[in-house]
Order: C-alpha cells, then sequence, then structure tokens
C-alpha cells in the first residue's frame, strides 16, 4: 500500500475557484508592465518567478485578486449625501496671480493627484441587494476640465459679470451619473481678483471638507521656496484647566449637565428634522427645493491679524470672533430688511471635523488603512440658535453676539448630541434604506436658517504650476437653505464666502451688514479691553 505524507495531498480548490474555472466560464487576469528600457536579460525573470510566486499559496493568490476585482461600498454618509433626496457639492476657487495661458498644464496634475484617489476614478452603481458600491470606470480628463470662452478684450467689470453669472450656474447645475463626480474649469480672463480663476466643483460623497482641501492642497508648492512642505495655522486642543485635585463634587454635576445637554441636543436635532420648522424670514425663504434655484456668491475678506487682536482681547478663540461676526451682520441685515425679524426665532448648523488633528495630512497618508486621519466624511454639525438682536443689545453691546456663539458652541462640543445623531441616521438607514436617513438631514436643513463651515488654507502664499495664487474660498452647493457661509484662512487674510438664494437675498447689503458688525464688534472689544 502506497503511504501518501501530508504535505502532499493537495489543498481543495475553493468553490469561488471551481465557477471560474471550467468549460462554462474561465476568467483570468492580464497585467502589462511597461518598462522604460530594453528588457534584455529575459533569462533573468526565471529566478524572480521562481522567489516570488511559487511560495505562494495559489488559493491566497487567487483571493487577492478577485478582491481587487470587487468594488468598493459607499459610505453610509457617502450614500446620504449622493441620491435623489440630497446632493451636496463643495465648489473651491483659486484666485492667480497671473493669467493661467498653459491651460493644457492641468492635465498632469489631475492625472497625478486626483486620479490616484480612487473615488475620483470611480462612479456609484447599485449592486443586486440596492447598496451603492465605487465601480472603478475609465477616466477621460477632457470630460472633467472646462474651458470657458467669453468676448475676448472686454473689461475687469464685463469679466465680473461673467464669473459671477458662470458661478451660480455651476452651483445649481448636477452632475452626470455616468462619470466621476468632479470637475475642473479654467477661466482664463481677468476680473478685479484675479487675473485668472480655477473653479474645483466636488461632489460632498467623495470626501467631506478636510479630505478634499487635503487633494488641492497637495497641487501646491510654496510661492517662497517650493522645496519646502506647506504650513497650516496651529490648532489649539481644548484642555481641562483643573489640576489633578480636580473635586469629585465638580465632577458629578458637570456629568450630570453632560447627558442633559446630550440629550437635549439629540431630541432637538431629531425634532428640527421632522417638526420644528422655522418662519419664513428675510434669510430663510421657505421656497420648496430652494437648492435648484439661481444663487448669487460674493464674498468678505478680513485680516487675520486684526481677528487675532479681538481674540487676545476677549479671551476668545477664532470661529468664536467670525461666528459672532456673522450671527450680528445676519441680524442686522434681517431687520434692514424685516423690521423685528432681527429677534425672530432663527438658527443656524455650524459644522465642523471630528477628527482630532491639528493639521492636514498627505493624501497618500489619509488612504492609509491605519491612518489618523482616514479619508472620507467625519463632520458633524451643531445646531445653534442664532443670538436675537433685543437680546444680546447689539446696538450697546455686540460682544454679547460672540460671547453668547460661544458659550452655546461650547457646551454643545461638550456633548454627545453629535455621535447619538450619527448612530440615529445609520439606524434610520438600517430600516429605511440611505434615502431615509437623507430625508431626516434634509429635514434638518429645511428647517433651520443657514449653514456655517470652515477651513484652513496655507500660512505662506502657494503657487499652482508656478502661478503664485492670491486668494482661496469654497462654498457648499446642493444644501436646501438660503443661505450658507464658507469660511478660509490663507496668507492673513480670513476669506468669508456667502452663497445666497438670487431674487431673495440682496448680498452686497448683506456683506455690508456683516463688514459693519465685524466694526463693531473691533470698537467694543478695544474699549472692554481699556
Amino acid at each position: 500500500m502506497e503511504i501518501v505524507r501530508d504535505q502532499e495531498i493537495s489543498e481543495p480548490v475553493s468553490p469561488s475557484g471551481q465557477f471560474l474555472s471550467n468549460s462554462v466560464l474561465s476568467v483570468s487576469i492580464i497585467a502589462v508592465m511597461e518598462l522604460e528600457e530594453p528588457f534584455d536579460d529575459s533569462p533573468s525573470i526565471i529566478p524572480f518567478l521562481k522567489d516570488a510566486l511559487l511560495p505562494i499559496n495559489p488559493h491566497i493568490m487567487v483571493l487577492k485578486l478577485q478582491m481587487e476585482m470587487v468594488s468598493e461600498p459607499v459610505s453610509p454618509s457617502g450614500q446620504f449625501l449622493s441620491n435623489s433626496v440630497l446632493s451636496v457639492s463643495i465648489i473651491a476657487v483659486m484666485e492667480l496671480e497671473e493669467p493661467f495661458d498653459d491651460s493644457l498644464s492641468i492635465i498632469p496634475f489631475l492625472k497625478d493627484v486626483l486620479l490616484p484617489l480612487p473615488r475620483f476614478s470611480s462612479i456609484m452603481v447599485a449592486d443586486k441587494d440596492g447598496v451603492k458600491r465605487w465601480k472603478r470606470v475609465e477616466v477621460r480628463l477632457s470630460d472633467h476640465v472646462n474651458f470657458p470662452v467669453f468676448t475676448a478684450g472686454m473689461s475687469a467689470q464685463f469679466y465680473d459679470g461673467c464669473f459671477d453669472e458662470y458661478l451660480s450656474n455651476m452651483a445649481t447645475e448636477q452632475f452626470p451619473q455616468s462619470q466621476p463626480l468632479w470637475e475642473v474649469h479654467v477661466l482664463n480672463y481677468p476680473t478685479n481678483h484675479a487675473a485668472s480663476n480655477i473653479i474645483f466643483k466636488l461632489h460632498h460623497s467623495l470626501g467631506d471638507g478636510f479630505s478634499l482641501m487635503g487633494a488641492l492642497f497637495s497641487f501646491f508648492k510654496r510661492a517662497d521656496n517650493p522645496s519646502l512642505p506647506l504650513s497650516f495655522p496651529s490648532v489649539q486642543l481644548h484642555t481641562r484647566k483643573y489640576g489633578k485635585n480636580f473635586s469629585m463634587f465638580r465632577k458629578v454635576p458637570t456629568f450630570f449637565s453632560c447627558v442633559y445637554s446630550s440629550a437635549s441636543d439629540f431630541c432637538s436635532g431629531i425634532i428640527t428634522s421632522c417638526l420644528d420648522k422655522e418662519a419664513e424670514t428675510p434669510i430663510r425663504s421657505g421656497h420648496s427645493e430652494v437648492e435648484s434655484l439661481p444663487v448669487a456668491i460674493t464674498t468678505i475678506t478680513f485680516s487675520l491679524d486684526h481677528i487675532k487682536q479681538i481674540k487676545a482681547k476677549l479671551g476668545v478663540t477664532l470661529n468664536d470672533v467670525i461666528t459672532g461676526t456673522i450671527f450680528l451682520g445676519t441680524r442686522m441685515y434681517m431687520e434692514t430688511v424685516s423690521q423685528g425679524s432681527g429677534s425672530a426665532c432663527s438658527t443656524s448648523l455650524v459644522l465642523f471635523n471630528t477628527r482630532m488633528l491639528k493639521g492636514y495630512n498627505s493624501v497618500q497618508e489619509m488612504l492609509k488603512p491605519d491612518s489618523k486621519a482616514p479619508w472620507g466624511n467625519h463632520v458633524a454639525y451643531l445646531k445653534i440658535p442664532i443670538p436675537k438682536l433685543g437680546d444680546a443689545e447689539a446696538t450697546n453691546n455686540p460682544i454679547k453676539f460672540v460671547m453668547n456663539a460661544r458659550k452655546i458652541i461650547k457646551r454643545k462640543r461638550s456633548s454627545i448630541g453629535v455621535y447619538l445623531t450619527a448612530k440615529y441616521l445609520l439606524l434610520v438607514a438600517r430600516f429605511r434604506g440611505p434615502n431615509g436617513a437623507s430625508r431626516c438631514i434634509r429635514g434638518t436643513l429645511e428647517n433651520t436658517s443657514m449653514a456655517i463651515s470652515n477651513v484652513s488654507g496655507p500660512v505662506e502664499q502657494v503657487a499652482f504650476a508656478n502661478n503664485p495664487v492670491n486668494g482661496l474660498y469654497f462654498v457648499v452647493t446642493g444644501a436646501p437653505q438660503s443661505l450658507g457661509a464658507g469660511v478660509t484662512s490663507y496668507i492673513g487674510k480670513l476669506r468669508v464666502a456667502l452663497l445666497a438664494e438670487k431674487d431673495f437675498i440682496d448680498p452686497p447689503k448683506l456683506k455690508s451688514q456683516i463688514e459693519k458688525a465685524f466694526e463693531m464688534i473691533s470698537e467694543a472689544a478695544c474699549r472692554e479691553s481699556t
């Protein structure tokens, strides 16, 4: 009788392996390597094959190749932000110092920076169970890069109008679902703000502001010294001021306060998404499908040093100052348009990144499986009541707008209400599908008056394709609200971009009131410090 050793017993072929290799179906993979030089030493490939391939368990090798063919599932938040109920995008504008004459030079940048990101070369498809997945497709860059043509030889004021109209139309247009969800627009015409502009429109399902802006920053080099890395403003993480002897008697009420705040914020968020609808005001039209109506985009520029002076005098954060300024200016605008509306019940959603980070990571770092700053959507929103003019006595003490905003945001950030809301959305999606969760988010947006989000830009001036960038700003489009604000810091300036419903909100008047509010807060801070 012949004795068969254990190691000589062949491993059974897996069921999937059998399904893919028989007389009915036989599937293979062809991989091509294009070498820079002739491969003259052909026999040298034998040792590589022997050392690299033969030790590999055939079963493991097949499994690995098969898994690479399976498309990556779209994250829950990605599905919530891209469907027939809600579709949200980000528009980022780069203002260049010089004309961007070599327009085709943008192609290599896109090919090297964006296309390696799987989501920028994928489309959303639904599997047999209705679950959306990212499917890799061949990307034709000509389908994503646009070079609009306007009348040549006109004034900067004329091109300002062309730019504003183009940006407004872009904000309300939907992406074609047959190609990856991003676009680049090169407007090589001088405006009063820039010699030329490059606009990126990126769907929010690709990632949050942190991820997408991190990808865009990968295009940049420092204008003063391209060999040095970009630097960003330092972020001060909040720490407790109490020592090790922090009394248990103070911990107990703090704990119960946190529990109460968390429960209150969670319940308030659910009620807002379903029932608590705000009244129509000068910043909330209440129009059906307002996200599809024409919009106007305008920007306001503040000195970052000036804001830091106010911040130091009041002992608050930079975000507290700018949020209080926007709140006060918005209330003053409401009052000028409709007397008494400055004291109406209005709320704002303030978006923030849930990653505990001090700066941006490279795209390669974000894509690592164990990254501390993973690519994706990691954002939450706080529902902040906008202080009323009567409550804050704006004309006498505008600082109260800053302090009230600080107090509410600090309390809400210390609660776990936003995380409970995220779990609730996942639960809704489980039983009612992604569209059900999207209806909850849409309800919250529709039933509030505005939203504010912010990102930090580089400290030093950067260049894109050796062309210095003079300005950066962004807005979020697709939200069913009449007003939104995007805040960006860059080279000593803080830019507030306002996206407003056209023919309902008066952007120049709103801009003027926010600028006036900033001066009022600055003067009040000087008086307070003296």
